[in-house]
């Protein structure tokens, strides 16, 4: 089973392609309602975006800066803000190919890959950090966020201008995403 984990790991981006897939091909019960469409998605991507950057800020994911086990920021209020803000963003997806009825599928999708992910994460994770993990484990919940700031657990890190503008870099390629329904819209 760690070795089908570590694989669902592994491949984690790539698995989360097919809702976005289905939304592009199928048009069967499109929403043609533009203004619902781009608010209500467009405000749930950027949040997603947002989400991602700020997280990147306490984790330096992609930044070159040594691992260490992150509990500031967004980590302060859920074990798995990237998860969250990639769920959110998928989900935006799929509201912004025009296909409302399945962004609960979506949804779906992605909690089952990300609980198969975060499984084998958590397990590595004990094993580097041992007993500090297990305690942000017990004090910061997995999915849902606990707006209740922890004493031992602050909200920020280190320096937001040290950080602002390299984690803004490093997430520039999500941005990219919404090319996605912008091309279904005038290609389809």
């Amino acid at each position: 089973m760690k070795h089908t984990l570590f694989r669902i790991y592994k491949l984690r981006g790539l698995l989360m392609a097919p809702p976005i897939l289905f939304a592009f091909f199928v048009r069967w019960h499109e929403v043609e309602w533009d203004l619902l469409i781009w608010t209500v998605g467009g405000s749930a991507f950027v949040a997603g975006i947002l989400l991602r950057i700020w997280a990147q800020m306490h984790i330096h994911y992609r930044l070159g800066v040594p691992k260490a086990l992150t509990t500031t920021g967004p980590y302060a209020f859920t074990r798995n803000p990237i998860y969250t803000a990639n769920t959110l963003i998928i989900c935006s997806l799929v509201m912004l190919l025009e296909l409302v009825w399945f962004v609960p599928v979506a949804l779906a999708w992605c909690i089952f890959v990300y609980s198969l992910v975060i499984r084998y994460e958590e397990s590595d994770l004990l094993r580097r950090y041992g007993s500090a993990y297990r305690n942000y484990m017990r004090a910061v919940p997995r999915w849902i966020p606990r707006f209740i700031r922890h004493g031992d657990m602050p909200a920020s890190g280190s320096s937001y201008r040290t950080w602002l503008w390299p984690s803004i870099r490093a997430e520039m390629h999500c941005v990219l995403w919404v090319v996605i329904p912008l091309l279904k819209e005038f290609l389809l």
